[in-house]
């Protein structure tokens, strides 16, 4: 992106702060909550369906999108295929490897070539009889080794067997014990290409928090606990999902939620979040609710089952960063936020484009395939989540910060090779002032401000001392970094 998105501001409202007795103390400690984070990113899947509605990406789109990706630099991405618009042809149950490789080549070849870390994975099997069957094993290994060791997309550490396999819309349905024995029998087909199982290893359980299929045996603490009790030797990187409301993000206490869940992972071993975003069913978030359900009515592509209407709202950026701070100090290892772009779903993967996954950044096919070009524009929370990713990079250790988490005001700091960023986020309705005790002068450094005023952040030049007082404007989300 065009440098002139970060303009220089004068007067922002974050300058030193004098000692108040409102103050919140925040102690940032040399120890780690996490080492070597993978980082953040996004769910960037490869426009499966596009073929099918006749607009396959066209070079400026693709051109586009690596100029977005390029500022946003994530170190990671979560790219899940669905395998009949890929190898296997439903109008003859034939596997073809080369069948539709484009669009994933031009994806997977951006991710080599910036060495971003790709969880790779399946969505199902081609046909949901196919669920426990050695045809689909075949076909799915022998295609990943095709994307691995012969195309070169060494980009991909990680493999996905099944997406969400605890839920009732899975083709496992919530059988674990399927998705094991499946999970052991990909393994060993893996182990017949040479080197494949040393290059790629699997992620998983890939399961949904605050979920419980009922007739599933287990929760999803049950199933990362049964996972790393049977198959941790197995699993190269935990992953689950979240969508929490925001009310029960906002009220101080996911982190502990989070770090319940990295409790029951063994120490040697990292998670992420596989996909995050909000959704506002809980009663809660009922006026949330309530416009989500007026944006719906009459919309000419979402029926709205599997979207979030306020992805257009400044605030879903404020709240996505707070859900990665949140992540970070819960000792996670990366986030990955869904989703990059509306044009990459239909619901039900039906191929329907009057019924979209509406929850992305941007529609990169808002005209040609919605005829409405503004969903082609960057979306606010674009902006947000780029700062998250560009300045929590691979590698970084997230230290542990404390703070009373009462006050409305969320803090993470990150170190790498000596240099820092904090990102900060108060969701209450007045200023903050903070007093941040760090384990090191920072020297010069910038900060960014996004809110309903800044949606595009405002940057300045700051220098930061070990002792740093600061007022966090209401409503904001905040970036010190010197990393750059």
């Amino acid at each position: 992106m065009k440098k002139r998105i970060f303009a220089i501001l004068t007067g922002l409202c974050l300058a030193v702060a004098c000692t108040s007795p409102n103050e919140l103390k925040v102690t940032v400690s040399p120890e780690p909550a996490s080492t070597r984070y993978i980082g953040n990113g996004v769910e960037w899947d490869p426009y499966d369906e596009a073929e099918s509605w006749d607009a396959a990406l066209s070079e400026s789109d693709w051109q586009k999108l690596f100029e977005r990706l390029d500022f946003m630099q994530p170190a990671y991405v979560r790219c899940m295929i669905n395998s009949p618009y890929r190898y296997y042809d439903p109008a003859t149950g034939k596997y073809d490897k080369t069948r539709n490789i484009q669009s994933i080549s031009r994806l997977l070849q951006y991710c080599t070539d910036r060495n971003i870390t790709v969880v790779y994975g399946e969505y199902n099997p081609p046909t949901r009889s196919m669920k426990d069957a050695q045809e689909w094993i075949d076909m799915s290994v022998d295609y990943l080794n095709y994307l691995v060791n012969e195309l070169g997309f060494n980009c991909i550490k990680y493999f996905v067997i099944f997406n969400e396999p605890d839920g009732d819309w899975a083709s496992t349905d919530g059988d674990y014990e399927l998705w094991k024995s499946m999970l052991f029998r990909f393994h060993d087909k893996m182990s017949q290409y040479p080197g494949l199982k040393e290059k790629v290893q699997f992620a998983g359980p890939d399961v949904v928090m605050e979920y419980k299929n009922s007739r599933s045996l287990y929760d999803a603490k049950g199933w990362l606990r049964q996972t790393a009790q049977d198959a941790d030797s197995l699993i190269g990187v935990y992953d689950i999902h979240a969508y929490p409301g925001q009310s029960e993000v906002r009220k101080g206490d996911y982190a502990g939620i989070l770090s319940g869940y990295k409790q029951l992972v063994p120490p040697n071993k990292k998670i992420i979040l596989g996909e995050a975003g909000f959704k506002y069913w809980r009663e809660a978030d009922s006026l949330l609710m309530k416009e989500y359900n007026r944006r719906l009515e009459g919309h000419p592509f979402t029926k709205g089952s599997d979207a979030n209407m306020l992805v257009y709202d400044t605030f879903y950026g404020l709240d996505m960063a707070l859900l990665c701070i949140e992540v970070m100090n819960g000792g996670f290892s990366g986030a990955a936020a869904w989703m990059l772009d509306d044009a990459m779903h239909s619901n039900g993967d039906s191929g329907k484009p009057e019924d979209i996954k509406l929850w992305g950044m941007w529609n990169i096919l808002g005209e040609e395939v919605f005829h409405d070009a503004t969903q082609e524009e960057i979306r606010p929370w674009y902006y947000a989540w780029s700062l998250l990713c560009r300045y929590f990079p691979a590698g970084s250790t997230i230290l542990q910060t404390t703070f009373d988490r009462t006050q409305g005001v969320y803090i993470a700091v990150a170190e790498l090779k000596g240099k820092y960023t904090m990102a900060a986020v108060n969701v209450g309705n007045t200023d903050k002032p903070v007093n941040i005790s760090f384990p090191a002068d920072w020297g010069d450094a910038s900060l960014s401000v996004y809110n309903e005023e800044h949606p595009v952040p405002a940057q300045s030049e700051i220098t930061i001392k070990k002792t740093h007082r600061m007022t966090i404007p209401a409503q904001s989300f905040v970036l010190l970094t010197s990393m750059f």
